[in-house]
């Protein structure tokens, strides 16, 4: 079959000159990007890559950083992307539930890394090694949509990572969507948001590149910092951001200068979390070009639906959308049968996009990939955890079956709260947690940051109950300097709800 690679070479053979990245280290052609590609591809095939074997990729985020990955695939081969900068513990535990048979890395990161990964490290930044490796090398022979594509592991805000086994057939069609649906091509010069590690890297990295565009790519750091980010934004002509956050988006809303961070760029993609609270805030008029929600799990490839934020957005509902192309999504009760529009059902994805299953793990996915009761034969559903209605714009998210208590009987989701706090002047991020008292009665805690020294807690519930009836009033406030994040860029609930709300 034909992969991503493949489009991104077809750019090259057509126009080798066309810039494909701009990094702080210069300009990379699609000539030479492909060029590297295919010399480190031999490697890979004459050191044994091919289909089903997983390469671990740990290099530091850069050139390298694109070649590496499609390297693997051009050799035939799976990736499983690591983030060099996480402690070397947890990179071991990715590398042994991921089965990881190789290891691309550098020089400079092989020794400090010290991965169990059988053999020798394979060095991007080897040249002289890689054409004496690469000499006779023969072509890896051809893989098929079943073939594995590459291993990506669960967030672990929630719990253990597990190591999700993603095929090439929902890589493809997936990232070929994006090009399509959101009209990416050579004049796309999109910013590498997502951190390395996570699958939305993919998706910001590898989609303007498939549709001919340019990719930019700066420290990490910069991002963080908005002025930084401003002038990344405004200096090379940023129009398409296609991995951010809301927890990032409502960063940027929360500046001085938010309404310049984003000025000429055409399209944010947002997905990750719930965007309402953001939307409640008045968020939609930071970004003057197209918003769009998707939602998915790592399981289903990324993203499964998507939703055209519109200028005016009804801040009440979570609109998630409509599946995207070869994805299919029913809304099913505890006995997998369909619920009716307009009631609340549990989340079940199908399609091209599921994923094998966990890695060594039979139980749990037997337990959360399952069959398809109203599809044919063989099809399979992911079981989400999520709920969520049908209404005339498609799916309305409500939000994880876990996350959402009851409060004196009422069914409450946190989201609501947290989009009401963000309304408040002084407030410039929000998360709620529940917690429980002594007694057994469930309570919400409202983790704020912004300039609230003088504004006392009966300020902010004065604020809430103009909105909120009172069962969602949080017991607690906690002020916070910044609201901790995970790695992937997300709010990080778990550590907030161990701090019992206090700061």
């Amino acid at each position: 079959m034909r992969t991503f690679v493949d489009d991104i070479a077809a750019h090259a053979a057509l126009d080798p000159e066309r810039t494909a990245l701009t990094t702080p280290a210069g300009e990379v052609t699609y000539g030479e990007l492909v060029a590297r590609i295919d010399a480190l591809a031999a490697v890979l095939r004459a050191r044994g890559a091919r289909p089903e074997t997983v390469c671990a990729v740990a290099v530091e985020r850069g050139v390298d950083a694109v070649v590496a990955p499609a390297a693997v695939v051009r050799s035939g081969a799976a990736f499983l992307s690591l983030d060099p900068e996480q402690p070397p513990a947890r990179l071991t535990a990715l590398v042994r539930s991921g089965g990881a048979d190789m290891l691309l890395t550098s020089s400079a990161l092989a020794d400090r890394l010290a991965l169990p990964v059988p053999g020798k490290p394979v060095l991007v930044d080897r040249p002289g090694s890689v054409a004496e490796e690469a000499a006779g090398a023969a072509w890896g022979g051809p893989f098929d949509a079943r073939s594995l594509a590459y291993v990506s592991h669960t967030s672990g805000s929630t719990g253990e990572p597990s190591a999700v086994l993603v095929e090439h057939g929902g890589l493809d069609s997936y990232l070929r969507f994006v090009a399509r649906e959101y009209g990416l091509g050579p004049d796309t010069v999109a910013l590498q948001v997502a951190p390395l590690g996570y699958d939305a890297s993919l998706r910001d990295t590898f989609a303007p590149l498939l549709a001919g565009g340019r990719l930019v790519i700066v420290a990490r750091s910069a991002l963080l910092r908005p002025e930084e980010f401003g002038a990344v934004v405004r200096g090379h002509g940023v129009n398409a951001l296609l991995s951010v956050t809301p927890s990032f988006l409502a960063f940027l809303a929360g500046q001085p200068d938010a309404c310049e961070l984003l000025a000429g760029v055409r399209l944010v993609v947002s997905s990750g979390e719930s965007l309402r609270p953001f939307l409640s805030a008045g968020g939609r008029a930071l970004v003057p070009g197209a918003l769009v929600n998707q939602y998915g799990p790592t399981e289903c490839t990324m993203t499964s639906t998507r939703y055209a934020v519109p200028a005016e957005p009804d801040t009440l509902t979570d609109h998630v959308g409509t599946p995207i192309d070869g994805v299919v999504v029913r809304l099913l009760d505890s006995g997998l049968s369909p619920v009716p529009d307009g009631a609340v059902g549990e989340v079940h994805i199908g399609g091209v996009g599921v994923a094998r299953g966990y890695r060594g793990l039979p139980a749990r996915t037997a337990d959360r990939f399952v069959p398809d009761p109203l599809g044919p034969p063989g099809a399979r559903l992911y079981r989400t955890g999520d709920l969520a209605s049908r209404g005339p714009a498609g799916l309305e998210y409500l939000g994880r079956a876990d996350r959402q208590v009851k409060i004196r009987g009422y069914r409450v989701d946190p989201a609501e709260v947290e989009g009401a706090l963000l309304a408040h002047p002084g407030v410039t991020g929000a998360v709620v947690t529940s917690e429980t008292d002594s007694q057994g009665r469930v309570f919400l805690v409202a983790h704020v940051t912004g300039d609230l020294a003088d504004v006392k807690d009966a300020a902010l519930r004065a604020h809430l109950g103009t909105t909120l009836p009172p069962h969602l009033m949080p017991r607690r406030f906690a002020r916070l300097a910044q609201l901790p994040t995970t790695r992937g860029g997300k709010a990080d609930r778990r550590a907030l709800s161990q701090t019992g709300g206090r700061p």
